[in-house]
């Protein structure tokens, strides 16, 4: 009988145990889980309603969604598309909603339902029921040996040693334990925070707490920058403009140590646009107060006054160019110093992981080490918020589940 393990029970693990249950239902699967439970982030994603993936409208190319292994998810999404996922979970009796914002959730908005849906593919794959899942069995070693592998685990002060056929690692971000991997010749991308909010100590700005605006915001002398809600909070700003644009900069800001400057273009409009509409406003309402006529919240649009330098009280008559290039900068190019990552340290996502050079891409099986795959967010891959990581972590253990199925 040949052997599996699975090297953590997150999205990606315990999707790919499924699927080998349900196609090779007598190859030994065994999953081991260094928490006290399975599918933990799982059950708590999307607010514990679960984004389980997102119908990808928008999205020109796979690296607007996936900074970070692109032409791994290239591959892998046709292997296993949104479509499927949605496709996948419904016909196992979890009927799926899509949102405006392209989300979808389980209708039930309960991500427990997506949970169960994945023990039960598991075949039961839970602590009373016995299945082949071992909890607070953390992972210490892998090393290759005569027709597999000799992994090395265990709980707290314990050691023991296995042997498996095939070794699928889905251990999840690599904050810690990258030293497990230390005998085998493998690159490793150095881990770094990704999807989080950005600390902005400009108490006018913290001020304006629960506002929400479809704008963009940039990093100036970069190529990075994202749209989107806005939400402005009590420690600077969040919301999925924010999360998308720490997405595609997490490196830069790393290596920055999260000191930088943010611009925020409030309307999300260009610069000649933006001017033609307080041109409109001025040709329309020459005598009427500005703060009366604003083109945002009000709030915000008193903000933005203010910082433009003008008086509160001042008619359209009198901005004259002067004050409408002031104002039309303010609107297009507001600038922040950002002071750090949000004061939750909220993030869920890493960049970095296991390198793509060290894996076959249509496989994810290590080119070194025949019989060793990975799935999930301990490789190199990473994405915007919205779904996307998660469809990553669906795509890429099915990929590795049907690879292993092939050279059985």
């Amino acid at each position: 009988m040949k052997t599996v393990t699975i090297i953590g029970a997150g999205a990606a693990g315990c999707f790919c145990a499924a699927e080998l249950r349900r196609m090779a239902p007598e190859v030994a699967v065994t999953v081991f889980e260094a928490g006290p439970r399975p599918l933990a982030k799982v059950a708590i994603t999307g607010g514990g309603r679960c984004n389980l993936t997102n119908d990808f409208e928008g999205i020109r190319s796979i690296s607007d969604a996936y900074p970070r292994g692109e032409r791994v998810m290239k591959r892998a999404l046709k292997a296993f598309s949104n479509d499927d996922t949605i496709r996948w979970f419904t016909e196992r009796g979890v009927p799926c909603t899509l949102q405006e914002d392209h989300c979808w959730f389980p209708c039930s908005q309960d991500a427990m339902d997506i949970v169960r849906c994945l023990l039960r593919a598991m075949d039961g794959a839970d602590i009373r029921l016995g299945a082949p899942v071992r909890f607070l069995h953390s992972l210490r070693s892998v090393e290759m040996t005569e027709g597999g592998f000799v992994i090395s685990s265990g709980a707290e002060g314990e050691v023991e040693k296995s042997h498996f056929n095939y070794v699928v690692v889905t251990t999840g971000g690599m904050n810690k334990g990258a030293s497990v991997f230390e005998g085998l010749d493998l690159e490793i991308v150095p881990p770094v925070p990704s999807l989080f909010t950005l600390n902005i100590p400009d108490k006018s700005l913290t001020a304006l707490m629960g506002l929400v605006v479809e704008a963009s915001i940039s990093i100036p002398g970069t190529s990075f920058k994202a749209d989107g809600p806005l939400l402005i909070t009590d420690w600077g700003v969040s919301g999925p403009a924010t999360l998308k644009l720490s997405s595609y900069a997490a490196r830069y800001l790393a290596e920055c140590q999260y000191k930088a400057t943010v611009a925020i273009n409030w309307l999300d409009r260009n610069e000649n646009e933006v001017r033609e509409m307080l041109r409109k406003s001025a040709s329309e309402s020459p005598q009427k107060q500005i703060s009366n006529t604003p083109l945002l919240q009000q709030r915000l649009w008193d903000h933005i006054i203010s910082k433009a330098g003008l008086r509160p009280d001042i008619r359209w008559a009198e901005l004259g160019s002067k004050g409408l290039n002031r104002l039309t900068a303010v609107l297009t190019q507001d600038t922040y110093p950002v002071s750090g990552k949000g004061k939750f340290k909220e993030e869920f996502v890493t960049a970095g992981g296991i390198g793509l050079s060290n894996i076959d891409l249509s496989t994810l099986e290590s080119k070194k080490y025949p019989g060793l795959f990975f799935a999930g967010e301990v490789l190199d891959i990473d994405a915007i918020t919205g779904g996307f990581n998660l469809q990553a972590a669906w795509s890429t253990g099915y990929v590795c589940a049907h690879s292993i199925l092939n050279s059985l």
